[in-house]
């Protein structure tokens, strides 16, 4: 009966969470079976050796103290295991998930009923008692968000900039399964003298905030090599303009070549009354 109610808890909670790990289920049924099978062992056995006639007396008081000076000795190790228990059956976390507890992050590797596994995004592998876990902060188990302020000069307009980061960042959701939405421009989140920043936030899948950002960044700042890069081509092309202008209005202004017959007048000297002869 109690595993058929343990059994019964178990798919009612397989079917009131979206993202659960079958396996995890699995593992918590057998786990609780099993404790309860050597809870009921332990107590048919007190009842067949009572049946035999033995004094129980006397042996549940020596178990009573060996059981309290164990509690005694590893009593930590007894919270480890309990919250260990918890944390499985509560399904606070589980393996492959993204977690932060105190000062350690990273990847879920194994989850047991005395540590925890954890491998940081640098590969350090961090080994932590499950009693100590008193706070856990999942990211795996929602939609992130990212969030990031990009910087403009002042002498660049708002629409100009807006108009930018949102052709930048127009087909990341199609061209990335991670971002399931449209990057949308907040607006301005700072302001100075010389420079103003646009916050963008993009709706992501879990665990892939920070790839996001930095794939918003880069998309923009390829959108601004594309616009410098089609600025310059457009100067070069105004320059060569100005350049045939120039050259053809000189032409035009250049005096024309004279052409024709030198004409030079010769001084006669000759005394009109002499004769010709």
């Amino acid at each position: 009966m109690i595993n058929k109610v343990i059994e019964r808890s178990l798919s009612g909670r397989d079917k009131s969470r979206i993202a659960t790990n079958p396996r995890r289920l699995v593992t918590i049924g057998e786990l609780s079976k099993n404790v309860i099978s050597s809870v009921f062992n332990f107590i048919m056995i007190m009842l067949i050796l009572n049946e035999f006639g033995f004094n129980l007396a006397p042996l549940l008081a020596g178990a009573g103290v060996a059981g309290l000076a164990i509690s005694f000795g590893a009593q930590s190790i007894i919270k480890d295991i309990i919250t260990g228990f918890f944390i499985i059956f509560e399904d606070q976390f589980a393996v492959g998930d993204v977690i932060q507890t105190g000062t350690y992050k990273g990847t879920v590797q194994m989850v047991g009923l005395r540590t925890t596994r954890l491998v940081s995004w640098n590969g350090e592998v961090n080994i932590i008692p499950n009693g100590s876990i008193i706070s856990v902060t999942n990211f795996s188990l929602s939609n992130a968000l990212a969030v990031v302020d990009i910087p403009m000069s002042m002498d660049r307009s708002l629409a100009d900039a807006q108009e930018l980061v949102l052709r930048a960042t127009q087909t990341m959701k199609t061209d990335r399964d991670e971002v399931l939405d449209v990057p949308e421009v907040l607006g301005i989140q700072t302001l100075t003298t010389g420079e103003y920043s646009l916050r963008i936030i993009a709706k992501c899948q879990p665990n892939s905030r920070a790839n996001i950002e930095r794939a918003i960044h880069t998309a923009v700042k390829q959108q601004l090599d594309a616009d410098l890069e089609e600025q310059r081509l457009e100067e070069e092309r105004k320059t060569a303009e100005e350049a045939k202008l120039a050259e053809q209005e000189a032409a035009n202004q250049a005096p024309a070549p004279q052409t024709g017959v030198l004409k030079t007048e010769v001084t006669d000297k000759r005394d009109p009354n002499e004769s010709n002869d």
